[in-house]
C-alpha cells in the first residue's frame, strides 16, 4: 500500500472537502485519464485496487500514472472505548479529492481499450468519475 515515508505530523484534523481542484486537474502525461467528478477520500487500498484493475486489463499494453497519494492520516479508536483518553491511532492513509481532480492518467493503448480499463477502475473508487482524453 501507498504511505509517507514520513510526516511532520503523525495525526492531522478532520479537514473540510469543499471547492474544486486547481491543480492536477488536467492532462499531465498520458492521453487518457479518469477524473473525480465529486470530493471525497480515497484510501491507500482502493488506490492500488484500481491500479490493479487497470493493469490487468491493459495487459503490460500502455503506461499507467497515478496522479493521487495518500499523504493524509486517519485515526479510529478502538470498538467500545469509553469517550476521552486523547485521539485514536492512525489505521489508514486517505488521498483528499476535489471535483476535478485527475486520479489516474494512461497511454499508449487504444481508446477502446483506456475506456474500458479506466471503466473498471472507476468501479473500484468511492468518489464518481469521469473518463477524460487528449484531443
Amino acid at each position: 500500500m501507498l504511505s509517507p515515508k514520513k510526516v511532520k505530523y503523525r495525526k492531522r484534523h478532520k479537514g473540510r472537502m469543499k471547492g474544486t481542484a486547481s491543480r492536477g486537474n488536467d492532462l499531465a502525461f498520458g492521453d487518457f485519464a479518469l477524473q473525480s467528478v465529486e470530493c471525497g477520500r480515497i484510501t491507500s487500498r482502493q488506490i492500488e485496487a484500481a491500479r490493479i484493475a487497470v493493469s490487468r486489463f491493459i495487459k503490460r499494453g500502455g503506461k499507467i500514472w497515478i496522479r493521487i497519494f495518500p499523504d493524509k492520516s486517519v485515526t479510529k479508536k478502538a470498538a467500545e472505548t469509553r469517550m476521552g483518553s486523547g485521539k485514536g491511532n492512525v489505521e489508514e492513509w486517505v488521498a483528499v479529492v476535489q471535483p476535478g481532480r485527475v486520479l489516474y492518467e494512461m497511454e499508449g493503448v487504444t481508446p477502446e481499450i483506456a475506456d474500458e480499463a479506466l471503466r473498471l477502475a472507476s468501479h473500484k473508487l468511492p468518489v464518481k468519475t469521469r473518463i477524460i482524453a487528449r484531443n
